[in-house]
C-alpha cells in the first residue's frame, strides 16, 4: 500500500438498510425546509415530509430539521451528506 493512499475500510458498523436520523442547522429563513426536502427526497424517494422534526434556536436565528431517513447503503449517505453540507442554505449535518 502507498504512503499517500488512505485505507479502504470494508466494515461498516451500519446494518442496510435501515433507518437513519439526520440533524440539519441552517439560518431560519424561508424555504430552508423545502430545500432540505428536496436534496433528501432525492436520494430517499420514500422520505415522507410530515417525517420532518423542526426546531428553532432560543434566538430563532438558526432552525434544526431531523429527517430520518431509509439509508440503504453508505454510498448514498456519503452522496447525501455531501449534498446537504454543499447546499448554501446549510450551516452544519449531524
Amino acid at each position: 500500500m502507498n504512503e499517500l493512499t488512505p485505507p479502504v475500510l470494508t466494515d461498516s458498523l451500519i446494518d442496510y438498510p435501515c433507518d437513519f436520523p439526520l440533524k440539519i442547522f441552517g439560518l431560519q429563513q424561508a424555504g430552508f425546509a423545502r430545500a432540505v426536502l428536496e436534496v433528501v427526497t432525492r436520494h430517499d424517494p420514500g422520505f415522507r415530509a410530515s417525517s420532518m422534526e423542526t426546531r428553532e434556536s432560543k434566538t430563532a436565528r438558526y432552525a434544526s430539521l431531523t429527517c430520518t431517513v431509509r439509508a440503504t447503503s453508505r454510498l448514498q449517505l456519503d452522496a447525501l451528506y455531501q449534498e446537504l453540507c454543499d447546499h448554501p442554505s446549510i450551516v452544519m449535518v449531524l
